[in-house]
Parts: C-alpha cells; structure tokens; sequence
C-alpha cells in the first residue's frame, strides 16, 4: 500500500466534506440533538460522516470503520478508518473555531495514516507511514520548549464525566502556576494537531473516544513527539484519556499529569 497515496486522498476528502460542513454552517437551522448531558450531534455531523464514509469505502473496499456517529458499524480485519466528522460539535453549532474533522487509517492496529483538517483556518494537518508531519504542504514539528514551565499546555473541561474533577481542577491550579498558561480550545483533535505544529508545547485530556485522539496523536509521534495514557502507558486510543507533549518535555509533563489525575 501506498501510504502517500492514500494520505493525500484523504486530505482530498476532508477538504471537500469540510466545504459541505462550512456550507451547512451559514443555514438558519442546524436540527441540534441531545445524545447525552452537554453531549450535541447535529445534522451536518451524520450528513458529513456519511459522506466521508462512502468516499473512505471507496477508497479501500475491505476496509472497516470507528465512527462517532455509526453510520458504519463493520469492523475490518486488516484496515479500519476511525473517522470524526466534527470534533467540536458544540463550538460548531456556536460559529466558534475550532472544530475540525478527523480521520485516521489503522493496519492491524497500527495508525498508518492521519489526518486533521481545521475548518476555521482551512487548515490541513497531515501525516502518513514513512513520511514527515506537514500543515498545508509546510512540515511541521513539535515545539522547543524544554520544561514544563516554559510549556503552553492544552486541555478540555468535562462535560458530562465529573467523576475526576477534583483531581482535575489540582492539575489546572498546578499548570496555571507552573506553565506560561492553560487553554481549552474545544476540540482534542486540533489541540493535538497544535502540539504537533509546536502552537501548543503539551496537551492532556480525560474522558475521550478513539476518533477524538487517534489522527491527532499520530500527528504528533510524526512530528516528533510522544503521547500516552495518565499511567505512562500506550492505551491512549481506547483508554479514554492522553498525554501528548514535545519529547523534551514529556517525561517532566506525563509524570506530573500522572501524579495528579491518578490519585
């Protein structure tokens, strides 16, 4: 398999499916469902994902998908799209960037393909097996920053699991201390992507899906970085929470998240 080939293709198909998302955007009427407390899906989000879906399947036939929204539901044996038609549904339906689309191709489990496309910026990050990390055609690389506290850190608030908020609110009050600052974005997917491009020196979150964390994560591994669950370990994906941060600082940045979030 080609992994360029199949990189740039689906960049093609962010792009066109975020003309259709922008397009949806400027209609009086978004049809706003609740799938659960603060948790909103929205027309365009299923209307996207099946666009991106029959374009993926096209793509590779054999292959199967992760999808938040199930439109597809089969499973491959060898190939798996996991695919986010909007990640960052509520700022979406606010007119407020970021949000984004997030699509990654996993052989055997392994991501072999990542991309993320940014509607606010139009911007396109994106990264295959063998290859650099690139935004817009530019490559990319994680930050300088060599501590924590020279850091520029990312999160996301809970909106429906506050089953770690006090652990969480210690590790705010400890990074609003002991960084340049904190920000909330609302979108993990761009927030891994900025900490790819070096926007964002490291990003941890809780309470997250396959298809929030897996372009994005890949992103930053291409482009120099490492990411990893609250424990240290690799179960990031499918472990519903991540660390991901430049090399220099990550062991300094994942121990302090560890130390916090895991008490």
């Amino acid at each position: 398999m080609n992994y360029e080939e199949i990189c740039q293709e689906v960049c093609r198909i962010a792009k066109t499916t975020g003309g259709f998302i922008k397009q949806e955007r400027e209609k009086a009427q978004l049809n706003i469902e609740t799938k659960g407390l603060n948790d909103f899906v929205t027309h365009v989000d299923k209307a996207s994902e099946e666009l991106i879906v029959e374009q993926l399947q096209a793509l590779l036939p054999d292959a199967g998908f992760i999808v938040e929204e199930g439109t597809k539901t089969q499973k491959g044996d060898t190939y798996n799209w996991i695919v986010d038609p909007i990640d960052g549904t509520t700022n979406f339906i606010h007119g407020l960037a970021p949000f984004a689309i997030s699509i990654a191709l996993q052989e055997k489990g392994e991501t072999v393909v990542g991309v993320v496309y940014e509607m606010g910026l139009n911007e396109c990050f994106y990264s295959w097996k063998g290859g650099n990390a690139y935004l817009n055609k530019s490559r990319i690389k994680v930050s300088n920053a060599k501590t924590v506290s020279d850091s520029l850190i990312a999160t996301g608030f809970p909106y429906s699991n506050y089953s770690r908020m006090e652990a969480f609110l210690k590790s705010l009050t400890y990074f609003m201390e002991n960084s340049h600052g904190i920000r909330r974005l609302g979108s993990a997917a761009t927030d891994l992507a900025y900490v790819a491009c070096g926007r964002l020196d490291s990003f941890y979150e809780y309470d997250l899906k396959p298809w929030d964390v897996a372009a994005g994560a890949f992103l930053v591994q291409q482009a120099g970085g490492q990411v990893c669950d609250f424990t240290k370990e690799n179960n990031y994906l499918f472990g519903k929470e991540i660390v991901a941060s430049n090399n220099a600082t990550f062991e300094e940045f994942s121990t302090i998240v560890n130390q916090i979030m895991t008490k």
